[in-house]
């Protein structure tokens, strides 16, 4: 298996280089040379499989030309060692929680498989690996987690201040160790450019080995579309299924794409987006205009210019007809946010987070135009990680696990910035010296 840019595909680069690269020279994103088809017995047969099965025959096909199945073996099994459960809320409208790992948060699952196989491909090298990442919330704090002590990579992370969760600071600012956190005055998309910057400077590139643990890496985009397959085997129904992803950065969103690319017959989805609109406006329009971000009570999904925008065209060939026949988008603000939360813990007794009630609100929008459907929504996060918000509707408490509640006697640990790119290569150069 090859790996090209989104910016050039006549030039190919392996497993490792598009891993522990991160990003190619001339700015694009990596992507498979090919997406290869699943066995129609393997497809029909999903009912009879675990979700490491399931997990470890997605990743091989990816991964067995570069890392023998023995290796693939143990990184699945270390990475995917949580459930994933599918909950009902009623005949056509289901919940795939994905808040069951470490940081209780859908990026634990690409994180730690980026670990274990980073890990494992730079066993024989002497130089430490720098992890660049910028995070809106969850990323950070899953990257934190899932490299934390590894051996021979290092991790730094690129925040915006006050615009993450109270919890979500504390998980990915309390660690120390090999993680260093900078706390970013500005805003996602400002530490998204900043850490794309530092990927294409010569000077940085000279003092360290850098590599990415966004969903600009490829990495996090193969173990993300392994719970694609999972919500599918356990819904155990004939009707269209259709996934509604609250989207931010559209990394969750591409590699369910590329798990229906492989064959799970996904009848269609929705990216669910809160007042960052570009990509429904792309979808009416042709015309893509990436804006600076707007703050929201789903701040994870706070991305005005998302990444995986080209992986999509990509996959597409640029054709926005034959994206909205598989996609459709719809944009909710905060208002309708905290009014979602309300109505499905009055009708279901469920509590959801801000970012799981926008994909259920744009599910339910979906449902009225296409009646028939069945959904599955990803929760991406344990509600108790936004508190602050979920507990703004009058009437819900939210239990907060004992991960989270050990994180408030843990004093936080971060450096400060301006949102200006000189800032982070001053500050890469002077502690590399």
């Amino acid at each position: 298996m090859r790996y090209y840019s989104t910016k050039n595909k006549s030039k190919f680069y392996t497993l490792s280089e598009a891993v522990l690269k991160g990003l190619p020279e001339d700015n694009g994103l990596f992507m498979a040379e090919s997406i290869p088809q699943l066995p129609a017995q393997f497809i029909s047969d999903l009912k009879n499989k675990s979700f490491q099965e399931i997990a470890f025959e997605v990743a091989k096909i990816f991964l067995k030309d570069d890392v023998p199945e023995s290796e693939i073996k143990r990184i699945v099994e270390t990475a995917i060692s949580f459930d994933a459960p599918l909950v009902k809320l009623d005949e056509n409208t289901f919940i795939l929680e994905l808040f069951h790992g470490p940081t209780l948060a859908f990026k634990d699952f690409g994180a730690r498989f980026m670990a274990q196989l980073m890990s494992y491909l730079i066993r024989d090298q002497q130089k430490k690996i720098t992890i660049l990442v910028a995070t809106s919330g969850d990323t950070g704090s899953a990257v934190a987690n899932g490299f934390y002590k590894t051996a021979g990579i290092e991790v730094i992370i690129l925040y915006p201040s006050q615009k993450v969760s109270l919890l979500q600071e504390k998980q990915l600012t309390t660690l120390g160790e090999n993680i260093t956190a900078l706390e970013i005055n500005g805003t996602f998309d400002d530490c998204q450019r900043m850490v794309k910057s530092a990927f294409l400077d010569k000077d940085l590139n000279k003092k360290y080995n850098l590599a990415s643990a966004n969903s600009i890496n490829i990495a996090r985009l193969i173990p993300q579309s392994f719970y694609y397959f999972e919500g599918f085997r356990k819904i155990h129904s004939g009707n269209k299924i259709v996934f509604s992803v609250p989207s931010g950065n559209f990394g969750n969103l591409t590699a369910g794409l590329i798990a229906m690319k492989m064959g799970l017959p996904i009848h269609h989805f929705i990216a669910s987006v809160n007042a960052n609109d570009v990509f429904p406006k792309y979808l009416l329009s042709g015309n893509y205009e990436p804006v600076p971000s707007v703050q929201t009570y789903s701040n994870a999904m706070d991305v005005g210019n998302p990444s995986n925008f080209a992986r999509i065209l990509d996959l597409y060939d640029n054709n926005v007809a034959r994206i909205n026949k598989d996609i459709s988008s719809y944009s909710f603000n905060d208002k309708e946010t905290l009014t979602a939360m309300q109505d499905v813990k009055k009708s279901y007794n469920y509590i959801m987070d801000p970012h799981g009630a926008v994909g259920y609100l744009g599910w339910k929008k979906y449902l009225k135009l296409n009646p028939g459907t069945t959904g599955i929504i990803l929760e991406t996060a344990h509600p108790a990680k936004f508190i602050d918000v979920v507990e703004k509707n009058p009437g819900i408490k939210v239990d907060v696990p004992f991960a989270l509640q050990s994180l408030a006697e843990k004093a936080k640990k971060a450096i400060e910035l301006a949102a200006e790119y000189a800032e982070l290569k001053n500050f890469l150069l002077q502690k590399g010296l």
